[in-house]
C-alpha cells in the first residue's frame, strides 16, 4: 500500500461538506425573502378593519367620497365596505410580478358598482408604494395623461 494514497474515508466528510455548501448557497432562500413583502401584506389586511384616510384623484382630495365606510378584506378574496345599512361587495387580491418585491406588489380592488358610483374610483390594479401593519399607501397612474392616484387605507 502507497503511504502517500488518499484514504477514500477521509474523502466523505470533504464531500459532505461541499454538497451541504452547495445546498445552502444554491437553494431557493431568495425566493422565501422575495415573497415575504407579499405575504405579509396579505397577513396584515386581513380580518382587521380598514378606513380610507386619503384618497386623492388626479390631484383633487376626494376623500370624503368614502367618510364612514369600514373595508373588511377576507381571506377568501372578498372585500366588503360598510357604513351603516349600505354594504359595497367585491373582490380584492395582492399580485406581484416574478420577483415579488414590494415595488412590484399590487393591490388589485373590484366593486360590484355602476360606473358613476363613487366606489368604481376604486377598481384598479393599485401599485403598493408603502405598507405597514397599520397603513397602506396606493398608487395609480390614471388615464394616461401623467396623472397620479394616491389611495391610503388605515386601521380603523
Amino acid at each position: 500500500m502507497k503511504a502517500n494514497a488518499i484514504k477514500p474515508w477521509i474523502l466523505y466528510p470533504v464531500l459532505g461538506l461541499l454538497v451541504c455548501a452547495f445546498v445552502f448557497n444554491c437553494s431557493s432562500d431568495d425566493s422565501n425573502n422575495e415573497t415575504m413583502p407579499r405575504e405579509q401584506l396579505v397577513q396584515n389586511t386581513v380580518n382587521s378593519n380598514w378606513i380610507i384616510t386619503s384618497y386623492i384623484d388626479s390631484g383633487q382630495n376626494e376623500t370624503s367620497d368614502y367618510n364612514g365606510y369600514i373595508f373588511q378584506f377576507n381571506n377568501n378574496g372578498s372585500v366588503v365596505a360598510q357604513k351603516g345599512d349600505i354594504s359595497i361587495n367585491g373582490t380584492w387580491s395582492i399580485t406581484s410580478s416574478d420577483d415579488d418585491s414590494q415595488d412590484q406588489m399590487h393591490f388589485n380592488l373590484s366593486f360590484n358598482v355602476p360606473t358613476d358610483h363613487d366606489f368604481d374610483e376604486l377598481n384598479d390594479d393599485w401599485h403598493v408604494s408603502n405598507f405597514s401593519s397599520s397603513r397602506i399607501d396606493l398608487e395609480d397612474e390614471s388615464g394616461g395623461n401623467g396623472d397620479t392616484d394616491i389611495l391610503t387605507f388605515s386601521k380603523a
